[in-house]
């Protein structure tokens, strides 16, 4: 199984059409997201992971690090095992 990051990091750049994502990269600054991209990356991140996010919280949240920090603290909440 891969590590947060790692399935992070492969949704982005699938949905985005970038190449390389990075930690420290911000979805709409570095990345182009939109609105509507916000939106659908958060409901791709709740069909990998199998959980459900505030919409509000999760689209506050700026970069792809902070992502990884959320959704690793959302699935620690609903009992979700993930791989660090």
């Amino acid at each position: 199984m891969a590590t947060v990051e790692e399935r992070v990091k492969a949704i982005a750049s699938k949905k985005l059409g970038v190449d390389e994502v990075k930690i420290e990269d911000n979805f709409t600054a570095d990345l182009g997201a939109e609105s509507v991209d916000s939106i659908e990356l958060v409901a791709m991140f709740e069909e990998e992971f199998g959980i459900e996010m505030d919409e509000d919280a999760a689209l506050a949240v700026q970069t792809v690090g902070d992502a990884v920090v959320f959704i690793t603290n959302v699935c620690k909440e609903q009992g979700v095992e993930i791989e660090q």
